[in-house]
C-alpha cells in the first residue's frame, strides 16, 4: 500500500454507472490493462432486494481480481472493487469503507459518495469516470474530483444506452475527456502512466469533509449539514426535513439534516413518486365511491325508488367524469418525466 500512496501518478480510478451500465462496464474492463498498478472502484446502481453477480460478470472480462468491497479491506493495486447492494462504497487512506449511510440521488450505493471520498482522500491521483445511466448521479462527485485536480472522463452520450448521466456531467463539469468505451480505456491507460511531477496542494473544501462524514454515518450534530448551504424552499421527500441548497460551480443540489441528498433531477423524481402514489390513492377512493353509488342505485331501483335511483346515478356519473382526468394524468409519462 505504501507504494500506492507515495507514487507520483494517478492510480485511483473510480467509475460510476446506472441504467445500461452492465454491458458498458463489461466492455470497459475488457479493454483496460490488467497490470498498470491501478486500483479500480465501481458503483453500479443495484437493487437492494436481489443479490448481485456484477463481480462474476466483470471477472470474466479481466485478469485483475474482482471482488465486492468489504469494510476495512486494504486497497491493493491491479484490483477491482465493486459496491454491493444497499451499501455505499468509500475509500480512506489505507482502506475501503462500506457503509449504510443516507441515500444520495435516491440510490445506495451512490456514485457521488464514492467519487467524493476519493476526491477527499487522494486528490489529484483520482480519475473519475461517468458512464451510461439515468438522471444525474455522479455529476456532483465528478465536480469534486475536478475541484481537487483529478481527471474527469465521461462516456460519449451518443454511445451510451442511457445518456442522462453523461449529459449532466458534461453540462456541469469541465470534463477532460468525452469518448467511446474504447476511447475511454485508451485515455485511462494513458492517464495512469503519466507522472505527476508536482502534485497541486489544493485543500479540500470544508463541505467535502462534512458530506464524507455523513456518508460514514455521522449525524447532523457532528456534520453540520445545514451549514453546507442556505435553506431551500423544499423539504426532503424521504423524511420531511428541511433541505439545504448546496451550490458548487454549476452544480446545484440539496441535502437534509438527516443526510439524504438530491440533485434537482433526483428531487423531482422523488416528488414524482409521491405525486404518483397520491394520485393512485385518490383514484382508488373515487372508484370506491362510484361502486358504492352504483350499488345504492341498484337497491333503490329494486325498491321502486326511481327518483332516488336517478339522483344517485347522476352522482355516480359525476364522480366518473371527475375521475377520468386524474386517470389520464397518472398515466401521462411526459408529465412524470424527471429527465
Amino acid at each position: 500500500m505504501d507504494a500506492l500512496l507515495k507514487t507520483g501518478r494517478r492510480n485511483i480510478v473510480v467509475i460510476g454507472a446506472s441504467a445500461g451500465g452492465v454491458d458498458t462496464l463489461r466492455a470497459l474492463f475488457a479493454a483496460l490493462p490488467a497490470d498498470a498498478s491501478v486500483s479500480y472502484f465501481v458503483v453500479l446502481h443495484l437493487s437492494a432486494q436481489y443479490d448481485s453477480q456484477l463481480d462474476r460478470i466483470l471477472q470474466a472480462m479481466t485478469a485483475m481480481p474482482v471482488t465486492f468491497a468489504a469494510d476495512g479491506q486494504c486497497i491493493m493495486p491491479d484490483t477491482v472493487y465493486v459496491a454491493g447492494p444497499d451499501r455505499h462504497l468509500m475509500v480512506e487512506r489505507e482502506r475501503i469503507r462500506v457503509t449504510r449511510g443516507p441515500k444520495e440521488s435516491r440510490a445506495r450505493p451512490a456514485i457521488d459518495v464514492l467519487f467524493r471520498s476519493a476526491a477527499l482522500t487522494f486528490g489529484a491521483r483520482v480519475v473519475g469516470v461517468v458512464l451510461s445511466g439515468s438522471l444525474d448521479d455522479g455529476t456532483a462527485g465528478l465536480w469534486q474530483i475536478k475541484d481537487r485536480n483529478g481527471l474527469a472522463f465521461v462516456q460519449d452520450p451518443e454511445e451510451a444506452a442511457y445518456r442522462s448521466m453523461p449529459d449532466s456531467a458534461i453540462e456541469h463539469v469541465d470534463v477532460d475527456y468525452v469518448g467511446t468505451i474504447k476511447g475511454l480505456a485508451v485515455r485511462i491507460a494513458q492517464a495512469v502512466t503519466e507522472e505527476l511531477t508536482c502534485l497541486p496542494a489544493t485543500p479540500p473544501r470544508p463541505g467535502l469533509k462534512r458530506e464524507n462524514a455523513i456518508a460514514l454515518g455521522e449525524s447532523d450534530m457532528h456534520a453540520s449539514v445545514m451549514d453546507l448551504g442556505k435553506p431551500s424552499k423544499y423539504t426532503c421527500p424521504e423524511c420531511g426535513g428541511v433541505l439545504a441548497q448546496i451550490e458548487e460551480g454549476r452544480v446545484v443540489r440539496f441535502r437534509c439534516h438527516t443526510g439524504h441528498a438530491y440533485s434537482f433531477k433526483a428531487l423531482l423524481a422523488e416528488v414524482n413518486g409521491t405525486v404518483d402514489g397520491s394520485l393512485w390513492a385518490t383514484i382508488r377512493a373515487i372508484e370506491e365511491r362510484i361502486l358504492i353509488l352504483q350499488h345504492m342505485v341498484t337497491l333503490a331501483r329494486e325498491a321502486g325508488q326511481h327518483e332516488e335511483a336517478a339522483r344517485l346515478q347522476v352522482k355516480a356519473e359525476l364522480a366518473e367524469a371527475k375521475c377520468k382526468p386524474l386517470r389520464e394524468l397518472v398515466l401521462d409519462t411526459e408529465f412524470f418525466a424527471a429527465d
